[in-house]
């Protein structure tokens, strides 16, 4: 007779660092993902209201340090990934910086090419544009389990772990980058508001959104197993 193990009740039931094969639908998904993120990204920076907390943490670095943005922001990858190695006691994925470059490359491509500056609307309202976008391709991007961005792997981990939702949790986070941004001299415009305030807050909504209305699976962010009564004991297997 063998003693069935109960699932930590401290871990998610999809762990979407665990090395099993992707369905080819989830890359999609992630694409896709990557896609709209990055296109919501190139309409902030074009709307030229203010850019979202990583960028003024990275921008408020510049001020004292002779780096890039790519290279601050690859460091708080690096450090998120290290809170959350440590704090599941696993070794850090590197899909992440997959997830990196890519957005990277894409929003590169997308301002070269002037894709948002061909949309005839005020920078109010290709902000609000590109809150849409950010908001969807963050979603499908955790939703996919694959290439999950560093800080968003550690906001999944505080919202299993610590009962948050996510919005608090991501917004938790991004609120410490925008401070010592802003104390460091980094920019910070209304659009960095609308990024706090409405991306993180949207993100956990539009999941379900996608979930009800397209049934894809979230293999990402689902729920963790429900902790054991106290008092019981774990099941034993039957023969």
């Amino acid at each position: 007779m063998t003693l069935r193990r109960l699932p930590d009740p401290g871990v998610p039931v999809s762990d979407p660092t665990r090395g099993e094969a992707a369905h080819p639908r989830r890359y999609l998904v992630h694409l896709a993902g990557c896609l709209l993120f990055s296109g919501g990204a190139a309409c902030f920076i074009d709307a030229d209201l203010g850019t979202d907390p990583l960028d003024v943490f990275a921008l408020g670095v510049l001020e004292h340090a002779p780096l890039t943005i790519g290279v601050v922001q690859a460091l708080v990858a690096v450090v998120c990934l290290a809170v959350w190695a440590s704090w599941n006691r696993r070794r850090p994925p590197l899909s992440p910086f997959v997830t990196f470059f890519l957005c990277g490359s894409l929003i590169d491509l997308l301002l070269a090419v002037g894709a948002a500056g061909h949309l005839p609307v005020p920078p109010g309202v290709l902000m609000l544009v590109g809150v849409a976008l950010c908001t969807h391709g963050s979603a499908l991007i955790i939703m996919s389990g694959v290439g999950i961005r560093a800080m968003d792997l550690v906001a999944i981990s505080m919202t299993h772990r610590w009962r948050w939702p996510f919005w608090a949790a991501k917004g938790s986070l991004e609120l410490v980058l925008l401070a010592c941004g802003h104390v460091l001299g980094g920019p910070v415009g209304a659009g960095t508001v609308c990024f706090l305030v409405c991306v993180d807050t949207l993100i956990q909504p539009c999941i379900r959104l996608h979930t009800r209305l397209f049934s894809l699976p979230d293999h990402g962010l689902d729920r963790p197993a429900p902790a054991p009564a106290r008092g019981s004991r774990p099941a034993r297997a039957k023969g």
